[in-house]
């Protein structure tokens, strides 16, 4: 497919992976309306991409205010080509440390916030016969370890939906594909700390060079994918593996984890003891 004309949506566009899907879309000729709770850093994105890109003040856990968005694009253009529902929160840190406010928040946006796109999003590209819905999940939603329970628990729902969702849409023209990367180098590496939790660490360890796959590579990755028609993106290669390992052998893949979870409490154990 061309990207030419295109319209979409990118929630969390303030940064990141967001902010990456919008400079890719723009470029590749598509218009984007740059979305995020934090309004500045929206407007910050669509400022830097000229006249491809609007932004918009969004806090995706309002079902009626991204159904406003959707229906304001409808409105102006006739259409939506392309909905990318990216947002995300993550909490690190062991799990009897969260509270149930932090539960919520996390489920709100993680899982309800991507709920909340579909619902908007969905009906409208079965109406107009195309279509395409992309949601970021992680390889947290294809894995599991520990210190990020609450984050792997919606992801896990995320690739669900979204696998779940594609099976239908099939028959109605639109497509739907579920991005599950591994460490990307973006703000969320550094938030969320609970008691201690080393983000950057945690997500880095065992990664070639210890560094993070960049953003803007994701974004380009996931143009491809959306090109091929593809149910699910795995990014980088080395991410491949680590599945495979989850799918083939899950009870090696747990063992793995609790003595990955073990190291990372004794790095964190000594960090605290080099603050002293």
């Amino acid at each position: 497919m061309s990207f030419t004309g295109k319209q979409a949506i990118v929630t969390g566009a303030g940064s990141g992976i967001g902010a990456a899907l919008c400079r890719a879309l723009v470029a590749a000729g598509a218009d984007v309306v740059c979305t995020d709770i934090d309004g500045e850093a929206a407007q910050r994105t669509a400022s830097a991409l000229g006249d491809g890109a609007r932004s918009a003040r969004l806090d995706v856990t309002d079902a009626a205010a991204v159904q406003a968005t959707v229906d304001d694009v409808v409105a102006r253009t006739g259409r939506l080509d392309l909905m990318f529902n990216n947002a995300g929160i993550v909490w690190g840190g062991d799990t009897e440390l969260l509270t149930l406010d932090q539960w919520n928040a996390i489920i709100d946006v993680n899982v309800r916030g991507v709920v909340h796109g579909v619902a908007a999003a969905y009906p409208q590209m079965i109406k107009q016969g195309h279509g395409h819905i992309v949601n970021t999940a992680s390889m947290a939603g294809l894995t599991a370890a520990g210190q990020i329970t609450s984050y792997v628990m919606t992801k896990h729902a995320i690739v669900g939906l979204s696998l779940a969702l594609r099976s239908e849409a099939a028959a109605h023209g639109v497509g739907v594909l579920v991005v599950c990367p591994s460490a990307i180098e973006t703000p969320l590496l550094e938030k969320g700390a609970i008691g201690g939790f080393d983000g950057r660490n945690y997500f880095l360890q065992g990664h070639a060079g210890k560094a993070a796959y960049p953003a803007d590579r994701l974004a380009q990755d996931t143009l491809k994918a959306i090109e091929r028609n593809k149910a699910l993106l795995v990014k980088p290669r080395s991410a491949h593996g680590q599945w495979l390992f989850a799918r083939l052998a899950p009870g090696l893949m747990q063992r793995a984890s609790i003595r990955f979870i073990a190291s990372q409490r004794a790095h964190q154990a000594q960090a605290r003891s080099d603050k002293r």
